[in-house]
């Protein structure tokens, strides 16, 4: 559904589960650094409001959203590591790097979920413009990291 009809951080509360034992990794690229901050926090947030326990959250940054990948990867093959949520930002610009970053990060983070078997969330913004960012980051349309999290918590307790 657009965000311009529904805000990324209403949820329902289906498929909520216990996560006060369960560890997360966050992953967050320093590309477009204000925007993927206000992801970050929206994201721990979200794990602190629904149980998780702040030492069972562990950050990692990455240079920019096509690191996440490997990373994400590096912290799935952790076997305390329940979930790992992706973060970054890719805005669109003058040239096709943007598609090639976005359609290889969106597969990289796929892979690393199926081949270790646990939830490895996509929370990457892809918006044309600043704006629609920040709009996105906590701001008119809620906050991708708010859903990122709470689709870790609904995907741990599927």
């Amino acid at each position: 559904m657009a965000t311009s009809l529904k805000s990324l951080s209403d949820h329902s509360s289906k498929n909520i589960t216990d996560i006060s034992t369960k560890t997360f990794g966050i992953i967050v690229s320093e590309w477009n650094e204000e925007v993927t901050e206000a992801l970050y926090i929206g994201a721990l947030q979200t794990l602190l409001d629904n149980g998780a326990k702040k030492e069972n959250i562990i950050r990692k940054n990455v240079p920019g959203s096509f690191e996440l990948s490997l990373a994400a990867q590096w912290l799935a093959q952790e076997e305390n590591i329940d979930a790992v949520i992706c973060l970054g930002c890719v805005i669109q610009g003058e040239t096709k790097h943007f598609d090639f970053i976005c359609d290889a990060v969106a597969h990289g983070i796929t892979n690393v979920s199926l081949k270790y078997n646990k939830p490895v969330i996509f929370g990457v913004l892809t918006p044309n413009t600043q704006k629609q960012a920040l709009d996105r980051a906590g701001g008119k349309h809620g906050n991708k990291g708010d859903e990122a999290a709470i689709t870790a918590v609904k995907m741990l307790g599927f």
